[in-house]
């Protein structure tokens, strides 16, 4: 099986580059072409556009980071998107909105392609590591044929059923995950701001049955003030949006998201959307300034 993979990211060159270690044969391109050169130093074809990607390519990841970015991509809404999908599976691992995946599967699907949802959860690192947890979508044969490709890059992966199964899956999982950051991030703040040890309170968290794999992960940047990118803060609100927006559709509520969803809007604001999300420490700061 000949794969493309388009987006090389922050998550999309970590998977690419599993995918080679892995000898998955891979032709990728970016639409910054200088995130390529490690790809094409460790054995991958680089095509000079999209459209040869898809011309020698079975199966395409795409790895993008919005709808606007997709729809570009295949070439939605022109005659293009029949010349680049048609006979080929179009796997999407991206997270957009899933009215917007029904839509794409739709297209796809009338111009003589297969698709399939993936989205994952997991951030830079757990990339790197081949430790993301994959949720797919889509036509069961279709899955069933990306489902094994995927391997090298996730500890685990679920099916969902039909798409956009998978993406509201997803959703589901980063609601949680967003409170959970900035709720280790306020307390984090808490202790410090009461005059704790910051070491030694993260010691006591991570002793006791709140400690996850999460928390590991960002206390340490907490810790030490790093703000360098895992996930970014901008993206984040992206998620958060996304599912405020399917939660107002389904008429449900969500009021601890709605506050983290203020938070990252400050967070943002204030020039932080490339950081890593625990920059909403920034935000909760501000705050605090403003009290006092």
């Amino acid at each position: 099986m000949n794969v493309g993979f388009i987006g090389l990211g922050v998550m999309g060159r970590p998977m690419a580059q599993r995918l080679l270690s892995a000898g998955t044969p891979l032709v990728v391109w970016n639409r910054t072409p200088e995130r390529t050169a490690p790809l094409r130093a460790a054995g991958a074809t680089v095509a000079a556009d999209a459209d040869e990607v898809f011309a020698r390519a079975d199966v395409v990841l795409l790895m993008l980071a919005d709808e606007a970015a997709l729809d570009a991509v295949l070439g939605r809404g022109t005659p293009a998107l029949a010349a680049r999908v048609a006979g080929r599976t179009v796997v999407h691992m991206g997270t957009t909105s899933p009215e917007y995946s029904h839509a794409l599967e739709t297209g796809i699907r009338a111009a003589g392609g297969r698709y399939v949802e993936a989205p994952v959860s997991g951030s830079r690192v757990p990339a790197e590591e081949g430790q993301l947890v994959a949720m797919l979508a889509g036509e069961q044969d279709a899955v069933a044929a990306v489902r094994p490709l995927l391997a090298p890059l996730c500890r685990e992966t679920f099916v969902c059923g039909p798409a956009p199964g998978a993406l509201l899956m997803k959703l589901s999982v980063n609601l949680f995950l967003i409170t959970l950051v900035t709720g280790l991030t306020e307390a984090f703040h808490f202790a410090e701001r009461q005059g704790l040890d910051r070491r030694l309170f993260l010691e006591v968290l991570d002793a006791g049955p709140m400690a996850s794999g999460v928390s590991r992960m960002k206390a340490p940047k907490l810790r030490e003030r790093d703000f360098a990118v895992q996930a970014a803060a901008l993206d984040v609100l992206k998620n958060n949006r996304l599912i405020a927006e399917a939660a107002r559709k389904a008429r449900l509520a969500s009021p601890l998201l709605d506050v983290c969803h203020a938070l990252f809007e400050e967070t943002v604001a204030q020039g932080h959307g490339g950081e890593d999300m625990v920059a909403v420490l920034r935000a909760i700061e501000a705050r605090t300034a403003g009290v006092s």
